[in-house]
Order: C-alpha cells, then sequence, then structure tokens
C-alpha cells in the first residue's frame, strides 16, 4: 500500500532529521551504552523532536483511513469507529521513531560527546539555538521553494527557445 504524506508532513520529517544532526560522520562508536542512550534521548526532548514526530503516527493512520474510505465510502460509520479505535492502539508508536533517533545519536557520538552537546543546549546560547534553528529550518525551505519556482521558470524559457530552435512551439 502506498501512503503519500503532505508537505507539512514532508517538512516536519526534514526538520526532524536536520534538527537531530544524523548528517555527520560515525563516530567509533558501534554499540551505544545504556546511558548513551539516555543522554541521548535528553538531548532529542531538549530540542523538541517528540512535538516534529508525534503527528506522523497519526497522520498515517488518517491516510489510511482517507484511502479505504475512497473505495469503500459506504462504510463511512465503520470505518470512522475503526479509526479512532486506531488512534489509540497507534498514536503512540512515534516512540519508535524517537528510540532510533537516540539510537543514532549514540552511535555517532561518545558518551562525552553527547554529555557536552547536552550541556550545550542547556545552556542560554543552546536554548536560543532551539527557539531559533526551526525559525531559521522553515524560513530556508520557504527561500528554497521559491528559489525553485523562479529556477523553474528560467529552465521553461530555455527549453521553449530550444524546441523554437528544432521547429516546435511549446
Amino acid at each position: 500500500m502506498y501512503v503519500r504524506f503532505s508537505k507539512r508532513h514532508v517538512i516536519a520529517a526534514l526538520a526532524a532529521f536536520a534538527i537531530l544532526g544524523l548528517a555527520g560522520p560515525a563516530a567509533a562508536q558501534t554499540q551505544p551504552s545504556p546511558n548513551a542512550l539516555l543522554i541521548a534521548k535528553q538531548i532529542i526532548q531538549l530540542k523538541g523532536v517528540n512535538s516534529l514526530m508525534d503527528p506522523i503516527s497519526r497522520g498515517v493512520v488518517e491516510k489510511v483511513k482517507n484511502l479505504v474510505m475512497q473505495t469503500n465510502f459506504m462504510f463511512q460509520k465503520d470505518i470512522n469507529e475503526i479509526t479512532v479505535q486506531l488512534h489509540k492502539e497507534f498514536d503512540g508508536r512515534s516512540s519508535e521513531l524517537i528510540d532510533h533517533a537516540a539510537e543514532l545519536y549514540a552511535s555517532r557520538f561518545t558518551e562525552a560527546e553527547l554529555k557536552q552537546i547536552l550541556t550545550f543546549y542547556q545552556s542560554p546560547l543552546g536554548q536560543k539555538m532551539i527557539v531559533e534553528e526551526p525559525k531559521i529550518l522553515d524560513e530556508s525551505l520557504q527561500q528554497a521553494n521559491g528559489w525553485a519556482d523562479k529556477l523553474s521558470g528560467d529552465i521553461m524559457v530555455r527549453m521553449r527557445e530550444e524546441m523554437k530552435k528544432r521547429g516546435h512551439d511549446i
């Protein structure tokens, strides 16, 4: 089954991965200690990643509901009742994403590095970073979208020019 995510879900996921900082190279640690995982979860909680991950499970339940509803609209009442039940069952599953993110952090940073990161995010500058980074990411994405729209227009002009040279008016 194919489930499509809205632009908001995609942006939230991209922001979550950017905020998690998962792009760095792996550190020497391969099997994180329980303490490293605990520190990594504290970092994730401080950064508010939970609030980005929580809506994902809910959104998937709604997407599946809408998909089923398209071909079974005559069962709307039952589908809605089952959806309420499924929300209770699956909405908390985003904690699996948090656990996985903690494992990624703990496998890329040593326990000492994680402690330094935690100390940073607990500092006034770290707290400011937590507040400002999502705004910066949002503005960057908006700017990137505008830039891509303009680029698309420029490319379309060039495509038309080249097609005209070949005798095609598009």
